[in-house]
């Protein structure tokens, strides 16, 4: 199992080195550029959409809220809270500067994904709507990369069980344990309970649950965030500028940072923002194409709000907070630097870091729950559902109660994988991406745009 292990690290450390980190960000640097920042531009008009009524959505199964609650279910999690303190204590603070880069380069990749995703979905035979990068794959490229589909599906449904099942159950279990006291035997009790009733009603009830959780969560947690910021409301300037100076020049060792280079800022800053709001990774794809939604340009601007949400707004949260309050130099990291940050201005403020990080991943469990199921049944078709959310239940005990490093490190580099035959997917059908933006987006002003619904040929 050791030389297993480290044949597994050596591996990850490839598919998670530069080469990935420039393919994850020059897509998204390509597809800004080729759609004329686009994604950047229309925000505002995201969020209108987002909450615009619209009586003639189009075919689907959700609404597009509901859609992009789904998505945001299944990134929100511990990386928002633990990855943005290992970033900024392996990085320093100039890493939030670049984790806000890949996010915004990023909102054009996952903009790419949801497009395809509804320009090439499908019905299954229960009438059910599927896509994502498997289906782009098979029905945009043709059949002769119906092959590559297969790989995405393939290391998607196995890392679903790592990164989406039991490393957050884990999580949950420890975070209730070290905080509330809470045997884990008794947190994995309750999670295959819940877990189970919200599975048994597939994706309608996994997007009500959250449509409801998710917004909730996240205007907590923020909110909180925000009364740790506005008590040390004079340290904002000056952290800002730190932020933006660590970004492009070293960091010295200090108190209990042991210093970082320019390189490592941009590295943990990019790895570590990727990782938080999946940008290229083909997962939020799957959810958004379930979406009842008239045309593809629709969701797509209302999927790109995902990353910008989670993080610009969330991860700046955490990211801010750990600044302004010094606790980057105390020498601790993960979660227990972030829960450390919020208590040294809220008293109890770990129990409220503690409360949101078990909601961040017990909603991630709902969300790659849906990814996982969506990769077996195109491999295996509609009668693997029921036998994999049995096996999705029966995983969160043992991810709950066991020790994952192994697991961990395999699902972390399957996770990467699952990034590969998406952005060469991306990048082979970013023409029809653009047409599909150019011909269907008439008014390109700042505060308005006209989308038509699809006709069966475009």
């Amino acid at each position: 199992m050791e030389l297993i292990t480290q044949w597994l690290g050596a591996i990850n450390g490839v598919v998670w080195g530069v080469p990935m980190l420039i393919g994850l960000l020059g897509i998204g640097i390509f597809m800004q550029i080729r759609l004329s920042f686009l994604p950047i531009r229309k925000l505002g008009t995201g969020f209108k959409l987002l909450f615009q009524k619209n009586d003639q959505r189009g075919e689907g199964q959700i609404s597009p809220f509901n859609a992009l609650m789904t998505a945001l279910s299944a990134t929100i999690g511990t990386g928002n809270i633990a990855g943005v303190a290992t970033a900024i204590v392996m990085g320093g603070p100039g890493a939030l500067f670049w984790m806000w880069m890949t996010a915004l380069v990023g909102m054009a990749t996952k903009y790419s994904e949801a497009v395809l995703a509804i320009r090439f979905r499908e019905t299954d035979k229960n009438g059910n709507y599927v896509g994502g990068p498997m289906y782009y794959i098979k029905n945009g490229l043709g059949k002769k990369w119906v092959w590559l589909g297969t790989l995405f599906a393939f290391f998607g449904s196995i890392a679903g069980f790592g990164i989406g099942n039991t490393v957050q159950a884990n999580s949950v279990a420890d975070v209730l344990e070290s905080n509330f006291g809470i045997e884990k035997v008794i947190t994995a009790g309750i999670l295959v309970v819940l877990v189970g009733a919200v599975l048994i009603g597939g994706i309608k009830r996994i997007s009500d649950v959250a449509g409801k959780l998710v917004p909730v969560m996240t205007v907590g947690y923020f909110g909180a965030g925000v009364v740790v910021i506005a008590l040390n409301i004079s340290a904002v300037p000056d952290a800002f500028v730190l932020i933006i100076k660590s970004a492009f020049t070293p960091v010295a060792a200090q108190g209990g940072f042991a210093g970082a280079a320019v390189w490592a800022a941009i590295r943990f800053g990019i790895a570590r923002g990727v990782f938080s709001n999946e940008a290229g990774m083909g997962s939020a794809p799957i959810a958004h194409a379930a979406a009842k939604t008239q045309n593809p340009i629709r969701q797509g601007l209302i999927a790109m709000l995902g990353t910008f949400i989670d993080t610009i707004i969330v991860c700046s949260v955490t990211g801010l907070t750990i600044v302004i309050t010094g606790g980057w130099l105390t020498g601790q990291t993960g979660a227990t630097l972030t829960a450390a940050s919020f208590s040294a201005v809220i008293p109890g403020g770990n129990y409220i870091v503690a409360i949101a990080l078990a909601i961040f991943a017990f909603t991630t469990i709902l969300g790659w729950s849906f990814y996982g199921e969506k990769c077996i049944q195109y491999l295996l078709g509609p009668i693997a559902i029921v036998p994999f959310r049995i096996a999705w239940i029966i995983a969160l005990p043992i991810g709950a109660t066991q020790s994952l490093t192994f697991v961990w490190l395999l699902a972390d580099t399957l996770n990467a994988m699952m990034a590969i035959p998406n952005l060469i997917a991306i990048a082979l059908l970013s023409p029809i991406v653009y047409r599909l933006t150019k011909d269907h987006i008439r008014d390109v002003n700042a505060d308005s745009i006209d989308i038509k619904p699809m006709t069966k040929t475009d």
